[in-house]
């Protein structure tokens, strides 16, 4: 896969009637992860969008709409919370669930807590890699009701 390429067949959506489904963009530079989280929101009827990297989750953005965003702290070519305040800014309306790996060679000295300081950037939910389908569907699924819930207040 080239870098910065965005994944999605709009043409297979129309054809298996996946209009109506929620789309969610993944935005992680690790294929594996995103083929993963790929194949588990599908089986749950998600539509989903892959861009395998952050400028690629840019121009996905910029070029479609999403009603939930599942994005990696750390890429390549955006450091550290970039990504996550980036995309909370250009689509502040949209759910973010913020995912991080990131280990620490020592493991006994105190490590920041990413996670939560991803919830401070604008992430409605935090998920730590490896994470398991059921912790990704529940994460997803909260973060939908609860958008729903606030968009039906506001109605």
């Amino acid at each position: 896969m080239p870098h910065g390429s965005i994944l999605d067949a709009p043409e297979r959506d129309a054809q298996t009637g996946m209009e109506g489904q929620h789309h969610i963009l993944v935005v992680d530079d690790d294929p594996m992860v995103c083929m993963a989280i790929e194949i588990c929101l599908q089986r749950n009827n998600f539509r989903v969008t892959i861009a395998d990297g952050g400028e690629a989750g840019l121009r996905a953005l910029e070029s479609g709409r999403f009603d939930l965003m599942v994005i990696d702290i750390f890429m390549p070519h955006m450091r550290g919370f970039e990504s996550i305040r980036v995309f909370h800014e250009r689509a502040p309306a949209t759910p973010l669930i913020a995912m991080s790996g990131y280990a620490f060679a020592n493991l006994n000295s105190p490590a920041p807590d990413f996670l939560r300081m991803a919830l401070e950037l604008g992430a409605a939910r935090c998920l730590r890699k490896p994470f398991a389908p059921e912790a990704l569907l529940a994460a997803v699924k909260n973060c939908l009701a609860e958008h729903r819930a606030a968009t039906a207040q506001l109605a």
